[in-house]
């Protein structure tokens, strides 16, 4: 394989060599046309496509091209948080508001404040929690947990989701006016085995971050089990890549690529 050639600096953005952004395919060079076009604006955004398709770095490539990318980007996963402990994060409280408030606590949109806030699996938020997260969108201002005046904030919202909102939200699980809100402009990534032209090039990528973080020295990968690699579906997309090409590097070159996929003496 020519390493040049697949060289991920070439298609994308990279980022400390942790994650990396490609757009090797007509379908991602036009989200990227898209992410030129709004990055700069401070236009709410909705981030939908499959788990692993690569959500969190489309938010943070917009992140890393605003205006704002000086300030905070607070990234809140809505589905690890239960409903009353959500929202104490978002929005805080004051001393005394409850049993253990000993002093005052900011939540997530304060702290993000003049930053962005990348709400991650967002169809999670408890309905009864919705008309807050609404009320920041309309208003940008927040009500900590036993105040009685509102704190404005100067955020910019980014979030994303594997599921069907419009389905979402005609089964009643989600407000329509919060989804209309958030879906101010819509990316949608559509699935690695939709964009097969860009495995090659996330697969140099990992090689290279694993071999690094590991201290292992590889031969190149062959052409036989690149087309392996091209062929497979990859239904848990580009996170299930990863996974494989870590496996692949810490195992020597002999590994389980995936669940469904055993590659042996296939390096050359």
């Amino acid at each position: 394989m020519d390493s040049k050639r697949l060289d991920p600096k070439a298609y994308g953005e990279v980022f400390e060599q942790k994650e990396v952004f490609i757009c090797a395919s007509e379908k991602m060079r036009r989200i990227k046309e898209i992410i030129n076009q709004v990055a700069g604006s401070d236009v709410t955004i909705l981030i939908q496509g499959e788990t692993g398709v690569g959500k969190g770095v489309i938010a943070r490539v917009i992140y890393q091209h605003s205006s704002r990318k000086a300030a905070p980007f607070v990234t809140v996963h809505c589905a690890a948080f239960p409903e009353e402990l959500l929202d104490i994060e978002m929005f805080g409280y004051e001393q005394g508001a409850f049993r253990g408030a000993h002093r005052h606590k900011p939540g997530r949109f304060e702290q993000a404040n003049h930053g962005t806030v990348f709400l991650d699996e967002v169809s999670e938020i408890p309905l009864s929690l919705q008309s807050k997260f609404l009320h920041v969108l309309r208003d940008r201002t927040v009500l900590r947990i036993g105040a009685k005046k509102e704190i404005c904030v100067d955020v910019r919202i980014l979030a994303a989701t594997n599921r069907n909102m419009e389905e979402a939200v005609r089964n009643g699980s989600f407000r329509e006016d919060l989804y209309h809100c958030l879906n101010a402009v819509n990316i949608t990534i559509p699935p690695l085995r939709d964009r097969k032209e860009e495995i090659p090039v996330y697969v140099d990528f990992f090689l290279n971050k694993y071999q690094i973080k590991y201290n292992v020295q590889l031969e190149p990968i062959s052409d036989q089990l690149m087309k392996v690699l091209i062929d497979h579906r990859w239904l848990g997309n580009i996170r299930e890549l990863e996974t494989a090409i870590k496996r692949f590097v810490v195992l020597r070159g002999q590994a389980v690529i995936s669940q469904d996929l055993y590659v042996q003496g296939t390096l050359q």
